[in-house]
């Protein structure tokens, strides 16, 4: 259903403010792995993810692919290029086949100006976007590959709703996502999560992985972090 009552920014508009906003958008379907935006072009609207997922994504120079974030349904992504003018900043691949909304930039600003609280809900996401960025420049310049795949699995997961003191990573990535985000490779990815799955630290189940002890991995990142070998690169 075309209309953008399930996302999240805009959850404190009227449902006449919100069928509005939507009458103002281009509405597309994209399939599975169909590219959304590439990097450096000159289009400048934000979208808005109503149904399904894409991966935000960039290439090195050898091909290599970089994941930066998954939105999921009910969430936004292209906001940079409609506040400063300039290029896009990264590629956008649909992860399952998803419906998305696209907000012309002018439309987009007028709608921050007049709507404070959304202009600070953008205002917050951006913050949230550098404090990640500059914890995961940190942890390549510091720590080793093992103990990056530990670190990244500590930031994605949330606690879990339903058992006290348990966290759970839900979807979970797949193990190449994980691999692009913290520089390594796959093979790394399934050691460390075979290691940590051995000595029950982790659980997987289904699309969740469940942390069962997120001390004992903060422990295993310091201890690795004391002796001299951190981990194939």
């Amino acid at each position: 259903m075309q209309n953008l009552d399930n996302i999240e920014l805009f959850k404190d508009l009227s449902p006449e403010d919100r069928a509005a906003l939507g009458a103002k958008c281009v509405w597309r379907v994209f399939q599975n792995a169909e590219q959304i935006l590439e990097r450096s072009t000159e289009s400048r609207d934000v979208f808005f993810v109503a149904d399904g997922s894409v991966n935000i994504v960039n290439f090195g120079v050898t091909g290599r692919e970089v994941a930066y974030a998954t939105v999921e349904a009910g969430h936004f992504f292209g906001e940079l290029s409609a506040i400063d003018g300039r290029p896009r900043s990264a590629n956008v691949i649909a992860r399952s086949k998803c419906l998305v909304a696209s907000l012309s930039p002018e439309n987009f600003k007028e709608l921050l100006m007049t709507h404070p609280e959304i202009m600070m809900s953008v205002m917050q996401r951006l913050a949230r976007i550098i404090r990640v960025n500059d914890d995961r420049i940190l942890d390549l310049s510091t720590l080793g590959a093992v103990q990056r795949v530990c670190q990244e699995l500590l930031r994605m997961a949330e606690p879990d709703p339903v058992t006290p003191n348990s966290w759970i990573i839900y979807p979970m990535p797949t193990q190449s996502v994980i691999a692009s985000r913290v520089s390594t490779t796959r093979e790394t990815v399934a050691r460390v999560l075979g290691q940590l799955t051995q000595e029950a630290m982790v659980l997987k189940k289904g699309k969740s992985l469940y942390l069962k002890d997120r001390t004992a991995i903060e422990d295993y990142i310091n201890t690795l972090a004391m002796t001299s070998g951190q981990g194939s690169k």
